[in-house]
């Protein structure tokens, strides 16, 4: 079974993360909710979620790590060296690493952009030195994985599925969710 870590970070963007914790797991891919240094994490509009886990340093348990934007959650998953360390080694080893919203950021400082298309929260392309920038919903190069913001979080999610080998279409269509 495939297993996903969406990592959390005091003032992330609750819609950024649930929303393809919600998905994954009906797609019945297993995924688990992990505070970047707490079980407890509060959500940049006050929402407190409670995580499966706390960061280890370690994701070579996980076949994908999500990083949600909002901010300063997005601040501190880029400030976190540990994390980025952990990143740079899973996409070394072939894993996706998928980040939406401001969270490219964090994806920029672990020089995982580079020679990559990507997009991000329109104007955070500013803060990307690395990469090209182009405006789509959401952009898969490589084992990297980008989308643009609260309202692209569905789109998103249903596109980690279906390279997860899940069939994010036909859950697409069961939620009712129509381009």
């Amino acid at each position: 079974m495939k297993k996903v870590a969406v990592v959390l970070a005091n003032g992330f963007e609750e819609i950024e993360a649930l929303t393809p914790v919600d998905v994954l797991r009906r797609a019945s891919i297993a995924c688990d909710m992990v505070g970047l240094t707490d079980l407890e994490i509060e959500g940049s509009h006050g929402i407190k979620v409670q995580a499966d886990k706390v960061f280890t340093g370690d994701f070579s348990d996980y076949d994908m790590v999500v990083l949600p934007g909002g901010m300063p959650g997005s601040v501190k998953l880029r400030d976190h060296d540990e994390l980025i360390a952990a990143l740079q080694v899973a996409e070394k080893n072939g894993k996706f690493v998928a980040a939406i919203c401001a969270a490219p950021i964090v994806l920029e400082r672990a020089g995982l952009l580079s020679n990559r298309r990507y997009t991000c929260y329109p104007g955070k392309e500013a803060d990307i030195a690395s990469g090209q920038y182009v405006v789509e919903t959401v952009v898969v190069d490589g084992n990297v994985i980008t989308s643009r913001g609260a309202g692209t979080s569905l789109a998103f999610a249903y596109k980690l599925v279906d390279l997860l080998g899940g069939d994010g279409t036909s859950l697409a269509q069961a939620m009712v969710y129509e381009r």
